[in-house]
């Protein structure tokens, strides 16, 4: 699968799981607590740095 086809798939995959009521009520109790939502932006910062980083390793730094 190419990396085009897999990132597609990967982003209507949390675009349609984003839409489902239970996320969405999840989503609501992280906003409406100050603790739950300062460690799921320590999370979401943490994870996209490591996505990045195994995108470097992946893709190499001198490739666009």
């Amino acid at each position: 699968m190419s990396a085009v086809r897999l990132a597609v798939t990967v982003v209507s995959t949390a675009i349609a799981v984003s839409r489902h009521p239970a996320v969405r009520a999840g989503v609501q109790a992280v906003v409406n607590n100050p603790k739950a939502r300062e460690t799921a932006i320590a999370t979401t910062r943490n994870v996209a740095y490591n996505a990045g980083v195994i995108a470097r390793h992946v893709l190499g730094r001198n490739k666009p």
